[in-house]
C-alpha cells in the first residue's frame, strides 16, 4: 500500500508564487514515485473578505494531475475574523482529512503560516512531520517577536527540516542547535522549458540597447532600488534598457514610484505589469543580462528560469543565489545592497558580448546538470524514506503498557 503524505502550503497552482510552484513540482515527483499525495492549501490573508460577505468554513477537495488538493477557507461571521479562529478551523479540517485518509506523514512548507498548525497536529497524532524553510520565514518573519518562540518550537519538534540554502540552515541551527542533526540543505530544481514555443513579447520593439532584466513581484527583499540606482548611473555612459518583468506589490507602490522618480533613470525603465507565466518566460531569451540584486531570497525560481533561457546572471551573494554563482561559471556575484558593485558587474558584461555569451551558456548548462529535477527528486526521496523509516523504528521500540 502506498504511503500517504499531506503537504500543507500557502499556495498551489493556479495560485501565483514560488512556494506554490515548488510544492507542485515536489508533489508531482512524489506521486510519480508511488506516494499518495494530498495538498492542503490555506493562508491567513484568505480570511479577509469583502464588507458584508458572510460564509461558513469549508474544505473543498479536487484532484489535479493525480494530486489530491484540499483548499481550506475559514468562516466569515464578522467583519475581520480573528487569526486564531482561522487557524483553529484549519486544524479542525486537517484533522478531519487525516481521519478520512490516514496520513503517514505531514509536510509543512513555510514556518510561520503552515508550520505550527501542521507540527502541532502531527505531534498530537504521533505522525512524523517535515518542515521546509523557503526564505522569508527565517529572513523576515523571524523578527516579529510574536513569531520567534513559535518558530523555535517548530524547529525543535520537527522530525526533519529542509532548506533551499545553507545560509537558511545555519540560521536555523543558531536558533535551535538540534537542527544540525535532523536537517538537509539542497537547491530547488526546474523542469526544462521550450522557450521557442512561447509567444513573442509585447514590448520587444521598445527595448533599445543592452537589455538588463529582472522578473517577479518586486518588493522590499528584491533590492530593486539598488538596480535602479546602478542602471540610472550606467545610462549616462551606455545605451541600455532596464526591463522589470512583473510589477511592484501594491502596498509598496508609493515607495517604488518615489524611488523611480528620484533615480533619474527616466525612459530607460520599462515595467511590464503583471503577466502570465508564459508571457514572463517569453521575455527571458531576449535579455542581455539578468539581474537579481536581492537582499535575501531563498532559491528563487525566477533566476533558474533565466538561467534556462541562457541569460548571464548578476546576483547578490545571498542564499542560493550566492551559492549558485560562486564558481563564476554562470554569472557574477556582487555584494548585496551595493549599487556600485552591481553597476560595475553590469558594465563589465554590457561592454563584453563574448563574456555574456560564455556566461549565458554556462548558466544554462549549470541549471540543466546541477539543478536538474532528478537530483532534487533523489534528495526528497532520501528525506522521506529516512523520516518514515525512523518513525517506524520509533513505533516498534515503544514498550507496551502494562495492563492493571
Amino acid at each position: 500500500m502506498s504511503k500517504k503524505i499531506c503537504i500543507t502550503t500557502l499556495e498551489f497552482p493556479p495560485d501565483v508564487g514560488g512556494v506554490g510552484e515548488s510544492v507542485a513540482r515536489i508533489a508531482k515527483l512524489l506521486t510519480h514515485e508511488g506516494y499518495e499525495v494530498h495538498v492542503a492549501v490555506f493562508r491567513s490573508k484568505q480570511r479577509l473578505v469583502p464588507q458584508g460577505v458572510h460564509r461558513p468554513a469549508s474544505c473543498t477537495s479536487t484532484e489535479q494531475d493525480g494530486i489530491h488538493v484540499h483548499r481550506i477557507k475559514s468562516a466569515a461571521r464578522e467583519g475581520t475574523p480573528e487569526i486564531q479562529d482561522f487557524f483553529s478551523e484549519v486544524a479542525f479540517y486537517l484533522k478531519q482529512l487525516h481521519q478520512q485518509h490516514h496520513f503517514d506523514l505531514f509536510h509543512g512548507f513555510f514556518l510561520t503560516e503552515t508550520g505550527f498548525v501542521t507540527t502541532l497536529l502531527a505531534k498530537e497524532l504521533n505522525i512524523p512531520v517535515i518542515n521546509s524553510i523557503r526564505g522569508s520565514d527565517l529572513h523576515k518573519h523571524l523578527f516579529n517577536p510574536k513569531n520567534h518562540g513559535q518558530i523555535a518550537w517548530i524547529l525543535r519538534n520537527s522530525d526533519w527540516t529542509t532548506y533551499v540554502s545553507q545560509d537558511l540552515q545555519q540560521r536555523a541551527i543558531a536558533i535551535e542547535p538540534s537542527v544540525q542533526y535532523k536537517s538537509s540543505a539542497f537547491l530547488n530544481s526546474i523542469v526544462p522549458i521550450e522557450f521557442e514555443n512561447l509567444p513573442k513579447p509585447a514590448l520587444m520593439q521598445d527595448l533599445p540597447g543592452v537589455v538588463i532584466g529582472s522578473s517577479g513581484r518586486f518588493r522590499d527583499k528584491k533590492g530593486i532600488e539598488y538596480l535602479l540606482e546602478a542602471c540610472a548611473g550606467l545610462s549616462q555612459e551606455l545605451d541600455l534598457t532596464l526591463l522589470l518583468i512583473g510589477d511592484f506589490v501594491e502596498k509598496e507602490r508609493d515607495y517604488w514610484n518615489q524611488q523611480i522618480a528620484t533615480s533619474g533613470i527616466g525612459d530607460r525603465l520599462k515595467v511590464t505589469g503583471i503577466l502570465s507565466r508564459a508571457e514572463t518566460l517569453s521575455y527571458l531569451p531576449h535579455l542581455d543580462i539578468y539581474a537579481i540584486p536581492s537582499l535575501h531570497d531563498g532559491c528563487p525560481n525566477a533566476m533558474l528560469e533565466a538561467m534556462l533561457a541562457g541569460c548571464p546572471i548578476v546576483g547578490s551573494k545571498v542564499d542560493a543565489i550566492g551559492e549558485i554563482l560562486a564558481d563564476g561559471a554562470s554569472g557574477i556575484a556582487v555584494n548585496p545592497g551595493d549599487s556600485q558593485d552591481l553597476a560595475q558587474a553590469i558594465r563589465q558584461l554590457a561592454v563584453n558580448p563574448a563574456q555574456r555569451s560564455k556566461l549565458g551558456i554556462g548558466a544554462r548548462q549549470k541549471v540543466l546538470t546541477d539543478l536538474a529535477p532528478k537530483i532534487e527528486k533523489e534528495n526528497w526521496l532520501t528525506v522521506y524514506r529516512q523520516v518514515l523509516i525512523d518513525s517506524a523504528d520509533d513505533l516498534q521500540s515503544v514498550p507496551e503498557l502494562a495492563v492493571i
